[in-house]
């Protein structure tokens, strides 16, 4: 069996890699090639150009890049056609992908194609599936609501588990042992400060953020806070950081994360797919974002779901607090945290709908990998 495999971005190659080695357990006469990362590499893949080259965000970022992700657009879609595959299976990354698979589709129309990950229809751009369905055949679906979209723009689909059941999680000692080392007694209140990972959000969110936990820590004298950052945006975090009144916990390595989000009592995140490392860490949690107010505006009027948060949608509660747009303010974020602090019952409510999430996504199954696989499997079976 011959596969050629996409991957643009780190997430797509960590999804890639797991898939992968799902399909080499199931099918051991099989040969991989195609574009990823570190993680599809150690399963076999000789990229034939640096995935880096496809992580590009923005009209600004893509612009100087154009002529070059159109070369490797054309050259992708002439090897899959020179290799003549069993499948092309893409991972994200739509907007490189799918142009891909038009060329392909245009010159060889049996050609299989499946793509991993869903696009988000249900909350907006609904059009999106429909112009999907033009050149892929089947979708891996992430999360559990999904497949009806797809199937509904003429794709056959299954859903496959989130990867976020899989992640590893630090343990009660590794928790205990972070607040050690960070002189947090056991009965101090320690708050997760997670305002993003792009230095965008990070400048918009990060002083409203800090006013919040200020506002909170008048209630809450014993109060500390951690911010867990990433490479690209570490050194902005440290500085605006250091301007607080009161200077953070700021944590960039993996490890120190993992601890981080199992030692806190409570988090303040921006809106993502972070809502689900807190679910997976039982962390109860409130959620704010703001952007621009024309894209704010032009995007709430698009969105076709009351609630951004994936706990919420996943579990069918709304048992996260959201403050958003014009909402996201400090003192009304400040009382929900204390609230969740102060009260148990909001806490177990939470910590309910974050079970019911896990469980949902995957948890204690057959890790996505492997399913996914089976189910790339099963959709050749039946083509």
């Amino acid at each position: 069996m011959r596969v050629f495999v996409i991957a643009g971005e780190p997430s797509g190659d960590k999804l890639g890699g797991a898939l992968m080695a799902g399909l080499k357990s199931l099918v051991p006469e099989i040969s991989f090639t195609g574009i990823g990362g570190v993680h599809m590499e150690e399963e076999g893949l000789g990229s034939r150009f640096p995935m880096e080259e496809l992580s590009v965000m923005g009209i600004a970022e893509i612009l100087p890049k154009y002529r070059e992700l159109k070369r490797r657009i054309r050259e992708t879609a002439e090897a899959i056609l020179a290799e003549a595959p069993d499948v092309v299976i893409s991972i994200d990354s739509p907007d490189f992908c799918l142009r891909v698979h038009k060329i392909v589709k245009a010159t060889r129309p049996a050609q299989k194609v499946v793509h991993y990950v869903a696009p988000s229809v249900w909350a907006w751009r609904a059009g999106r599936a429909a112009k999907m369905a033009k050149t892929v055949d089947h979708v891996l679906a992430l999360l559990p609501f999904e497949p009806p979209y797809m199937e509904a723009a003429g794709m056959s689909c299954d859903f496959v588990g989130h990867p976020v059941v899989t992640e590893p999680r630090a343990t009660a000692e590794e928790a205990a042992a972070f607040r050690e080392t960070h002189m947090i007694g056991p009965n101090q209140p320690l708050v997760l400060c997670l305002p993003g990972s792009r230095k965008s959000e990070v400048a918009r969110l990060g002083a409203r953020f800090d006013e919040a936990l200020m506002q909170l820590r008048d209630r809450e004298p014993g109060l500390r806070v951690v911010v867990p950052t990433v490479r690209g945006v570490s050194k902005f975090v440290r500085q605006m950081t250091a301007r607080w009144p009161v200077a953070p916990i700021v944590v960039e390595a993996s490890e120190d994360k993992r601890a981080a989000f199992a030692a806190a009592d409570l988090a303040l995140a921006a809106s993502g797919t972070v809502s689900l490392e807190l679910a997976a860490n039982r962390t109860p949690m409130v959620i704010a974002y703001d952007a621009s107010r024309i894209t704010w505006h032009i995007v709430w009027n698009m969105m076709k779901i009351d609630t951004v948060t994936l706990v919420n949608l996943v579990s069918d509660t709304r048992q996260v607090p959201e403050f958003l747009g014009p909402n996201c303010q400090p003192r009304l974020i400040s009382e929900k945290l204390l609230q969740l602090l102060e009260d148990r019952e909001a806490r177990a409510g939470q910590i309910a709908a974050m079970e019911l999430t896990m469980q949902r996504l995957g948890e204690g199954g057959d890790p996505p990998g492997l399913r996914a696989a089976r189910s790339v499997l099963g959709f050749l079976d039946r083509a």
